[in-house]
């Protein structure tokens, strides 16, 4: 899949964005899209991560869907890869859902925005 300059762009802000997720928490796609100024367009968020892979300064595994669902895991090598990165800094997960998703919930809209 080619990608044109400014969708190129628009993955490297995602990528700087997801690089900013604490260890040990998560956000979503769409909250992504909305930090961006790109509400509704958490869909090109998950292309951006999916396009990521192979990339390990991009912690991936950290961005789930609205709901907590681990929507991207089969984009990860191993069955249960995704979960397991996420198990092993803390996250707890449950049948691909994040458990007590509020308690995880990063939101660089809040957390970037009061910085800058």
């Amino acid at each position: 899949m080619k990608h044109s300059p400014k969708t190129l762009s628009f993955f490297d802000k995602v990528y700087a964005v997801v690089r900013l997720i604490p260890y040990g928490r998560v956000t979503s796609y769409g909250a992504i899209a909305a930090y961006l100024g790109s509400r509704g367009s958490a869909r090109i968020v998950g292309w951006a991560m999916n396009a990521s892979h192979g990339d390990m300064s991009i912690p991936a595994h950290r961005v789930v869907n609205r709901n907590g669902l681990l929507t991207g895991k089969h984009h990860f090598d191993g069955t249960n890869l995704m979960q397991q990165l996420l198990e092993s800094e803390g996250v707890v997960v449950l049948e691909n859902e994040i458990v007590g998703l509020e308690s995880y919930f990063w939101d660089p809209n809040l957390a970037l925005k009061s910085e800058g």
